[in-house]
């Protein structure tokens, strides 16, 4: 088998839900690793059971690792490479504790437009405050994280430098729901 094959082979399914979607404002990130055949759009797709998307501070969406709470979630599959994936590690804070990369099960509109079920992994929240994020929103969530929803993001690099985006998170979830 030759390179190209033994890289498309090391791939791995990617559901995004959120800012890394096509239009979105980390979609960037996902356009330079399509260009370097580190990551190829594979197609839309939903959550196969429900789990709650809600928007934090700065309208940033997460995905609660909350299985049955929530709503199915659609949003976009990709099948990236290793080095695609450390780099959307970093961009989520995986180390950092912002966002934990676990697996889920979706549903791709395959050939024929017959719905297929994959496994996949997404970045949730960190489990550290998943919880207390889905009751400071109310336990509601949302199908899509649509314009509607990223109405007011503030990308990182506008954000106050002065405070980690975990204290930040801390803030968001101890303030009063308006």
């Amino acid at each position: 088998m030759g390179a190209k094959g033994s890289k498309e082979r090391r791939r791995l399914l990617v559901f995004t839900y959120g800012t890394l979607k096509r239009g979105f404002a980390n979609h960037g990130l996902m356009q330079d690793l399509i260009r370097t055949g580190d990551a190829a759009f594979v197609g839309t797709a939903h959550t196969a059971g429900r789990l709650p998307l809600v928007c934090g501070p700065y309208r940033v969406p997460f995905l609660l690792n909350l299985p049955g709470a929530g709503e199915h979630v659609f949003g976009e599959l990709y099948a990236v490479s290793p080095r695609a994936l450390a780099g959307m590690d970093d961009l989520e804070g995986t180390r950092k504790g912002h966002y934990e990369r676990l697996p889920i099960s979706v549903v791709v509109e395959g050939e024929d437009q017959k719905e297929v079920e994959v496994e996949a992994e997404a970045y949730y929240a960190h489990r550290s405050y998943a919880g207390v994020m889905w009751r400071r929103c109310g336990e509601m969530g949302y199908k899509v994280y649509s314009e509607k929803e990223a109405k007011g993001y503030v990308r990182r690099k506008d954000r106050p430098h002065d405070i980690t985006f975990l204290d930040q998170i801390r803030i968001f979830i101890a303030s009063p729901q308006t």
